[in-house]
């Protein structure tokens, strides 16, 4: 199993949740974060007086899938997030060694 975290623009959201149900992703989890990478952030005037914003509006989405999943999942969701400009996000894989669905006490694939 793999886990995902898709760190992306907020607008974003509705695209890559669509894409990644169609196939066959079953849950997500999606917090809302801030932070900056390459785009380092931009200026805004509030009453007349200027400031830097460093960190900016970013959702994380977390999701974890079967290994045999993994490159359909990354290039639907990298199609979906991409607008072709810097701060279009990362997404990180990680190893996930088990899984416990609580309410059946479900282990491993079964789980998610």
């Amino acid at each position: 199993m793999k886990k995902l975290e898709i760190i992306t623009r907020p607008f974003k959201v509705d695209e890559i949740k669509e894409a990644l149900t169609s196939l066959g992703v079953r849950g997500m989890t999606l917090t809302e974060v801030r932070g900056f990478g390459r785009q380092h952030g931009h200026k805004e005037v509030y009453r007349g007086a200027e400031y830097q914003v460093d960190f900016l509006s970013k959702v994380k989405i977390e999701i974890v899938i079967d290994d045999d999943m993994l490159e359909k999942v990354i290039d639907a969701a990298v199609v979906a997030a991409k607008t072709g400009k810097v701060g279009d996000g990362k997404i990180f894989v990680y190893p996930v060694e088990n899984a416990v669905r609580i309410r059946t006490g479900e282990t491993g694939d079964k789980a998610i």
